[in-house]
């Protein structure tokens, strides 16, 4: 395949998977985070026996219902493309990434697909508390499918528990708990669930404001603000707490991604955190900075060296880091080895075999490196990963504010008062879902090119496909996700223009 047609195809099916990727994450957070408001709502009228309660959970948990089908036609599709589009990348390390996947459909999904049908029917039908339970199990259920999810996309970032057997040219894991417990899969699940609950908060924040500028359900509204609010803080301190140790992990796995997040192009110590800036082309971004933050972030020491893009590039001797030429050169080195032991293993000969492996485990740390003729493909879009990133982190501070002035006022019975806050509470499920799209663009564009880190290049990991066919199912899948889309909106609508069934002295 000449290199124009191979560019073409790697274009298409990241662009494919990344439009599937993101219409998935629009149902996703707001079913994690209202699966758990509901099942605290259904306590309560299980604690309390009053009808209010019952009312205001079947609400919520209606919106929920439409949210979570799409959610999982949407996630059916994005698995499939592992293997329709991304078939190579599959067979690499098919071992290790699909175990998370088979967990994830064997265990979670049964369990939240047999107890959300006792949540949604089983009023009346069942004892309320084994009615109760099931809501509860219902968001278990939900978020441990998201846990192992995660947990494969977190390997990808940071690949551990393998190895690599020459002889199928496959990784194998070789430690399950390293794959589901390292620290990028436990920053990655923390920050990524508790940011899904800051979403559902705002949206049940939005639409009961949405009420109460009505003049609609405000008892209702008031009650499911509260709720929602005090939720939504905690998740913000959450968000905030897990996204430092993401970032700090960042930093020791995926340096190269801390410096496009950063626009830092030339390393230095006690480096400064960019605040509000601009990101300049091959010069360090400017703007506000808070002086030695960065390196605290990054290393837990204000002092702290962090490498910027031309450190990584060029190689800092100084500070040990081995220059992107000489990774490159190690990876030609790892891959013609593992030429050269099959070639010898098919010869039958096992000595030399052996050599040829002692060579390739000696370099394999840079096999992905070897894929590539110029360093300069190794650098990841800093313009997008750096605004992405600064505009995620100045919403998440936003949040932490907003939720505790909202969760003030409605524990005060004043939140219904201000017009202009009612108003700003409804932008705020877009400004929510803003953030949670762009931290995802952080994460994903940010380690480019990589599909595995320093393992798997993108440009390697593609299915045998021309590119138009892929441009054609893109389409495809636009139409398809965009119908699915405004059918889940105009259906949510109606539901919200309903409201919940309360007689008119709970209204």
């Amino acid at each position: 395949m000449s290199e124009h047609l191979l560019t073409a195809l790697v274009d298409w099916s990241r662009a494919q998977f990344a439009l599937t990727a993101i219409y998935h994450w629009i149902f996703v957070p707001l079913t994690l985070g209202l699966s758990f408001i509901v099942a605290y709502m259904h306590t309560m009228y299980f604690r309390t026996g009053k009808e209010e309660w019952k009312e205001s959970s079947k609400f919520w948990m209606k919106l929920f219902g439409v949210n979570f089908a799409i959610g999982v036609a949407t996630g059916i599709i994005l698995e499939f493309e592992f293997g329709t589009n991304w078939s190579n990348y599959s067979w690499f390390v098919g071992d290790i990434f699909g175990a998370p996947l088979a967990i994830e459909g064997i265990f979670a999904f049964f369990l939240e697909s047999t107890f959300v049908a006792v949540m949604f029917f089983g009023w009346n039908r069942v004892n309320k508390k084994f009615h109760m339970i099931s809501t509860w199990l219902t968001a278990f259920g939900t978020n441990l499918s998201a846990v192992w999810i995660l947990v494969a996309n977190a390997w990808m970032q940071s690949p551990q528990g393998m190895a690599f057997n020459p002889d199928t040219a496959r990784n194998e894991m070789v430690n399950f708990a390293d794959v589901v417990f390292s620290e990028a899969a436990v920053n990655k699940f923390m920050h990524t669930i508790t940011e899904a609950y800051l979403l559902a908060a705002f949206f049940v924040i939005g639409v009961s404001a949405w009420y109460l500028l009505k003049n609609r359900h405000t008892k209702f509204a008031k009650r499911s603000v509260l709720v929602a609010s005090v939720f939504g803080f905690l998740a913000s301190i959450m968000v905030a707490v897990t996204g430092d140790g993401s970032a700090y992990n960042v930093a020791k796995t995926q340096p190269m991604k801390l410096a496009a997040m950063e626009g830092l192009y030339q390393g230095t110590e006690g480096a400064s955190l960019v605040l509000m800036g601009i990101a300049k082309d091959g010069e360090d971004a400017v703007g506000i900075k808070m002086p030695g933050m960065l390196a605290f972030l990054a290393t837990r020491d204000f002092n702290g060296f962090v490498p910027g893009i031309n450190d990584l590039m060029d190689g800092n001797m100084e500070q040990g880091i081995v220059s992107y030429d000489e990774r490159m050169a190690n990876g030609k080195i790892a891959i013609q080895a593992l030429r050269d032991y099959k070639d010898a293993m098919a010869n039958g000969d096992i000595a030399l075999a052996e050599q040829h492996k002692v060579v390739l485990d000696e370099h394999f740390g840079d096999f992905g490196y070897g894929y590539f003729e110029d360093k300069a493909e190794l650098v990841p879009p800093v313009g997008i990963t750096f605004y992405a990133f600064h505009i995620m982190v100045a919403l998440g501070f936003y949040f932490i504010l907003i939720t505790l002035i909202i969760a003030f006022l409605a524990y005060k019975d004043k939140f219904g008062k201000n017009k202009l806050l009612l108003r700003l509470s409804i932008l705020n499920i877009f400004l929510a879902y803003l953030a949670s799209e762009l931290g995802w663009v952080v994460a994903e564009v940010g380690r480019q090119p990589w599909a595995i880190q320093d393992v798997l290049p993108v440009h390697v990991a593609t299915s045998h496909l021309t590119a138009g066919t892929v441009q054609t199912t893109f389409f495809l899948f636009a139409a398809i996700f965009t119908a699915l889309l405004i059918a889940e909106l105009g259906i949510m609508f109606r539901l919200i223009k309903k409201g919940p069934n309360l007689n008119q002295e709970e209204e």
